[in-house]
């Protein structure tokens, strides 16, 4: 079993460069076969990730936020499809991507802390969640609990999170990454064959529908994003961040 710690510090935002370091860490662990599960954790304290990286999506050309998006697509499709298991131990906060990120995991370990919020928010920032972060979500907390979340862009606390579906397990802060040991111990008890073969079985439906529509998917996003009325949420949306941190 693989740990891999997320460090992009100050709060792991998914940037271009991260976002292909993940893919090139997974892939080699996927090659790699004296691996068969990875552990996905934070090493910043209180944030497991804050999720897409807004600077990435403001003020630049529409190539870059193409080239974004599709390293975007590409992080989901790889870990939704990794043949690893894959289970996640959130050690931290984990909004919008990071959610993400952790729902194509197998499994997913909340360390209990009320700051440690879990969900897709993005209708709070004026973003629409694209089908396929819909998609991810519906799968794991069924289609009403999923079109509450995303329409309100919800943020669950460990024991909403744990009793709408979204994480599997919650335990106390310290003890987070050995439950999440303990659960990949457990899956890795099912021989690799039958258990990869079933996760594709299960995941092919909803990865086929970004698969076949990924050059729409990138196009839409590309006229959403530049919009001038969404630049302009995302851009006092940033103001506001640097007021905070000041």
């Amino acid at each position: 079993v693989a740990v891999m710690k997320l460090k992009n510090p100050p709060v792991n935002t998914l940037s271009l460069e991260f976002l292909t370091e993940l893919v090139i860490c997974l892939e080699k662990l996927e090659n790699d076969k004296s691996f068969r599960g990875v552990v996905l954790t934070s090493d910043c304290p209180g944030v497991f990730s804050a999720g897409l990286d807004l600077t990435e999506m403001c003020g630049r050309s529409p190539a870059h936020y193409a080239e974004y998006w599709k390293a975007v697509q590409e992080l989901w499709l790889r870990f939704y499809q990794s043949n690893l298991v894959l289970v996640s131990a959130i050690n931290g906060a984990c909004p919008a991507g990071g959610c993400l990120m952790t729902l194509t995991c197998d499994y997913r370990v909340l360390a209990d802390n009320p700051r440690y919020c879990i969900g897709l928010n993005e209708t709070q920032l004026g973003i629409v969640a694209p089908f396929w972060f819909k998609d991810t979500l519906e799968n794991v907390i069924g289609h009403r609990a999923a079109e509450r979340a995303l329409q309100l862009g919800l943020l669950f606390p460990p024991a909403e999170a744990l009793q709408v579906g979204i994480v599997d397990q919650v335990v106390p802060e310290e003890q987070v990454q050995s439950t999440a040991l303990s659960a990949i111990a457990q899956w890795m008890t099912t021989p690799d064959h039958a258990r990869q073969l079933t996760k594709a079985m299960m995941r092919k439906a909803t990865a086929s529908r970004l698969i076949t529509q990924r050059d729409a998917d990138v196009q839409n996003f590309v006229s959403f994003i530049s919009k001038d009325s969404i630049q302009k949420s995302l851009q006092l949306y940033l103001e506001r961040l640097k007021e905070k941190k000041r």
